[in-house]
């Protein structure tokens, strides 16, 4: 059994589009909030804040749905077309508003910006888990790892483009905070709507689906579920010989020690969250206040190193197990926040550096595998919500630890990020000991694959 690079790669196109649009997101709207509308560094946090609050509740929302959608366009597609579409059609009206304030100022007007946001935050809701669950939709168990290191790859490649865009408006004095944002808003719609085209073109979700179903049941990886008729029907395919036997009883939600497991996994996947992103969202901060150093560096090192690191953990994980490597993922990541914790304006800045490329490799690590555990343990009619279930953790922790760790940083001062991110990364490795399902089998896909050779 092996992984359709080329499929998993036109199936990452729509996770491409929504990591270049948060890339944008990230970037420019806390820009026009303080210099534009002229709100203050609080309120323009606390708006920045809301998408965060409103995944907890559109994430498992719209991915439980997905589940349940029959469309012959296949259960996924169907939102990610009209997320899409509604996301670009609100994202475009938001210069137009931004032009007419600075032209005019009015309160109104402000106003009708915020909810502007707050509309296409629910857009981009709509269509984001099911755009996850797709992989795994169209992908075998024992691949997955594989896979979410290519649509990681993809989303990656989403982000660095709309940074490049960045950098080439910044010459064309994107820094002048009253100019017009409408080109760069159409040049980003622009991506996302290319990607959509790519994507709705080639990706044949229904075919791919039943095919995957197919596979699996072939290799003994479970059982055929009823549905699986219905997937073949929209797909237009006909149904192997195989699929003349009675179907077998499908899968119907988790057993108590499955239910342990998740969550298990799901605590660590909070845990290594709040431990990680107090980091990402403080060392600017930190660097300045306690480094005196920039810090733009080294965060770009982190993420090129987990770039560089999606393939080779996801190929790894193939071979000894997810949550193995996701073990020494954990380790690495609170082994390099424990030295950090240690260094000073006076430390050489290669080994802060170091620090953190092994920081983005352990995050790599952590990330490719963590997700493909998670709906590894659910049956694929509940993809779409297991998958919601991921991103409310993930979330959570998220909107709560910048203010725990902010918190601490205050009271006990700045020097407690990185112990503070090291401590809970040590407990995720705690937690995770508890999760004993959701692994890969690479001993049974290595005899599966010798005995495909043999059929050969």
């Amino acid at each position: 059994m092996k992984l359709n690079t080329k499929r998993t790669v036109l199936v990452g196109f729509a996770f491409l589009s929504i990591c270049a649009f948060w890339q944008m997101y990230d970037n420019l709207i806390p820009k026009i909030l303080t210099e534009t509308f002229h709100m203050g560094e609080s309120v323009s946090g606390i708006i920045m804040a809301a998408d965060n609050v409103l995944a907890l509740f559109l994430l498992p929302l719209f991915g439980g749905l997905s589940d349940k959608c029959t469309s012959r366009l296949g259960r996924r597609r169907p939102y990610i077309l009209f997320g899409t579409l509604a996301a670009v059609a609100v994202m475009m009206a938001l210069p137009i508003l931004t032009d007419s304030f600075h032209a005019s100022p009015d309160a109104w007007k402000q106003v009708c910006f915020i909810i502007g946001l707050g509309i296409l935050l629910t857009a981009m809701g709509t269509y984001r888990s099911p755009a996850v669950a797709l992989m795994p939709d169209v992908t075998p168990k024992p691949l997955r790892s594989k896979a979410n290191a290519i649509i990681n790859l993809m989303g990656s490649a989403g982000g660095i483009l709309v940074l490049v865009l960045g950098m080439v408006f910044a010459t064309a004095s994107v820094r002048n905070a009253l100019m017009s944002y409408t080109a760069y808003f159409a040049v980003i719609a622009a991506i996302m709507l290319t990607a959509l085209v790519i994507f709705l073109l080639t990706v044949r979700e229904p075919e791919w689906a039943a095919q995957m179903v197919e596979d699996s049941v072939r290799y003994g990886l479970e059982d055929k579920p009823a549905e699986a008729e219905q997937l073949a029907e929209n797909a237009d395919v006909a149904e192997p010989a195989a699929a003349a036997e009675p179907a077998q009883p499908q899968k119907q939600g988790l057993s108590p020690e499955e239910k342990k497991s998740m969550i298990f996994i799901l605590l660590s996947i909070v845990l290594w969250f709040f431990g990680y992103n107090a980091v990402t969202s403080k060392y600017s901060v930190y660097a300045s206040n306690i480094l005196h150093k920039d810090y733009n560096l080294t965060l770009i090192i982190a993420q090129a190193a987990a770039i560089i690191s999606y393939l080779p953990v996801g190929m790894i994980a193939s071979k000894v197990g997810r949550k193995k490597t996701i073990r020494a993922g954990v380790i690495m990541l609170a082994a390099a926040f424990g030295v950090a914790a240690f260094l000073r304006d006076n430390s050489p800045s290669m080994l802060m550096n170091a620090m953190f490329a092994l920081a983005g490799i352990a995050w790599a690590t952590i990330n490719v595998n963590s997700f493909p555990m998670v709906v590894e343990m659910c049956s694929e009619q509940d993809v779409g919500r297991y998958t919601g279930l991921y991103y409310t953790a993930s979330m959570a922790a998220q909107v709560a630890t910048p203010m725990l760790s902010g918190l601490l940083m205050d009271k006990l001062g700045m020097t407690v990020l990185f112990p503070y991110a090291a401590v809970f990364s040590a407990l995720a490795l705690v937690s995770l000991h508890f999760v004993h399902h959701g692994d890969s089998r690479p001993e049974a896909k290595k005899g599966l694959d010798a005995l495909e050779d043999m059929d050969n």
